[in-house]
């Protein structure tokens, strides 16, 4: 079975991103050479931990390393600060030391709400990103962002902390649902949009396997996704320039899952989906972008199954356009009060646009159907 390795360079750490099949099986001869001790602390949620929990504490076994396991439960919920504090105690209970490495088994779930708490318990500890679906392979899992959710919005607690290395075990993705891997899809032809056209049109033609379990266009999409990521985060790892051109997509999209209540009624890559579509029609509005571009943009996510219209993914009344502007100002990128976004000039070539109009915003959005 074939495994590939990306490498990612940062400031802080330098580390290898493994993609291929079975490496669940191998994880305890990969990860010993990197442990202090041999022994970890394995953080997943009940749903990984009984799809695939046996083949990681196999490999573990096999590999000569010892572990405990913290189970959380599913879901957006868990990232909240209870949820840190939570993780953090039992983690110092089970005597977890700064050398020691934990491991995040699951989604982004885990891997933010894991990845934070290994960034703050005895001032830091190393953790392994273990990543089960296919939107933390391409994403979440890469490139040391780590939070949890706020009140007042997504990802607004956390910090920076990079891995010591990623397995991305591409048969974990078997377990998934059709639902979540087309919701991971969308991460993938992020990628293709922001600054890689030619891997877009290769989308176009295997898009459709990556979904339906060809494992060699996964494999293929998922290395390309991050090398892509690799690349950028390489060039800013905290996000004060470039790297935020991997938000594309998310401004929209985060504000469209904060007014649904960050609920499974609609999932991370969906709302990334129908945001995608939402910058590229807002940047043909402005006169940015062909409109060629932002058909074909849309006309891909349709035909793998992913939303792409407002209408997709309102519910009961649809979505206030003010109140989806009040949202995206919680976003991140907003400096000194005024907006960026992340728009686009065709498609494979994104840009950062600051200070925007919030009131064009709103404009448009009543314009793509919000009331």
């Amino acid at each position: 079975m074939t495994t590939e390795i990306c490498a990612v360079a940062t400031r802080d750490r330098n580390y290898d991103i493994h993609i291929g099949e079975g490496l669940l099986e191998s994880a305890g001869s990969i990860l010993k050479p990197l442990l202090a001790r041999p022994w970890t602390v394995i953080v997943t949620d009940a749903n990984v931990d009984r799809a695939l929990g046996s083949r990681l504490e196999y490999g573990l076994g096999a590999g000569g390393v010892a572990f405990e396991k913290i189970t959380i439960e599913p879901g957006e919920a868990a990232k909240s600060l209870d949820g840190l504090a939570q993780l953090v105690e039992r983690l110092i209970e089970l005597g977890v030391e700064r050398n020691d490495t934990v491991i995040a088994f699951g989604g982004g779930v885990v891997g933010d709400l894991a990845g934070f708490a290994a960034a703050i318990v005895k001032r830091g500890c190393r953790f392994a990103q273990l990543p089960t679906t296919l939107l933390a392979q391409v994403d979440s899992a890469v490139g040391g962002k780590t939070a949890v959710n706020s009140a007042h919005g997504k990802n607004l607690i956390g910090a920076f902390h990079q891995p010591t290395i990623v397995l991305a075990d591409i048969s974990a993705l078997s377990t998934l649902p059709v639902r979540e891997l087309k919701a991971g899809y969308a991460e993938i032809v992020k990628y293709g949009a922001l600054g890689d056209e030619p891997f877009f049109a290769w989308l176009e033609q295997r898009g459709r396997d990556i979904v339906s379990g060809d494992a060699t266009a996964r494999r293929i999409a998922v290395k390309r996704a991050c090398e892509t990521k690799a690349e950028i985060v390489a060039a800013d790892e905290k996000e004060r320039g470039v790297r935020a051109l991997l938000n594309l997509g998310h401004t929209f999209g985060h504000a469209l899952e904060a007014m649904r209540g960050y609920s499974g009624g609609l999932l991370h890559g969906e709302a990334v989906a129908v945001g995608m579509a939402l910058a590229f029609d807002f940047s043909v509005a402005l006169k940015l972008c062909p409109p060629a571009d932002a058909e074909r943009l849309k006309a891909h996510l349709k035909a793998t199954g992913l939303p792409y219209r407002l209408a997709d993914v309102a519910d009961g009344d649809g979505f206030d356009a003010d109140t989806l502007v009040a949202h995206m100002f919680k976003d991140k990128k907003v400096e000194a009060g005024a907006l960026t976004l992340i728009l686009v000039k065709r498609l494979g070539e994104a840009f950062i646009e600051r200070d925007v109009d919030p009131a064009a915003i709103a404009g448009f959005l009543k314009g793509a159907g919000a009331r």
